[in-house]
């Protein structure tokens, strides 16, 4: 039996193997495509930030613009 990676996991592929920068709504979108449904696109962004934050404090991404809030890649 195989474990489905973490939303923290899945983001981190999707911005090391994409790049550029990153906001709520890319990042739902790359859970959306890692199976990630949300009951609503409101729950779903806020999700969203808050693996945004989780990578940040990672040192995956760093933040790039407060408003709006905006993520690149840390090796960037």
């Amino acid at each position: 039996m195989s474990s489905r990676p973490t939303h923290a996991e899945s983001l981190t592929e999707a911005i090391q193997a994409l790049g550029g920068t990153w906001n709520a709504e890319r990042a739902l979108t790359a859970l959306f495509g890692a199976g990630y449904r949300p009951a609503d696109v409101a729950s779903g962004e806020k999700r969203a930030r808050q693996v945004l934050r989780d990578l940040a404090d990672a040192g995956v991404v760093v933040k790039t613009g407060e408003r709006p809030v905006e993520y690149r890649r840390a090796a960037d």
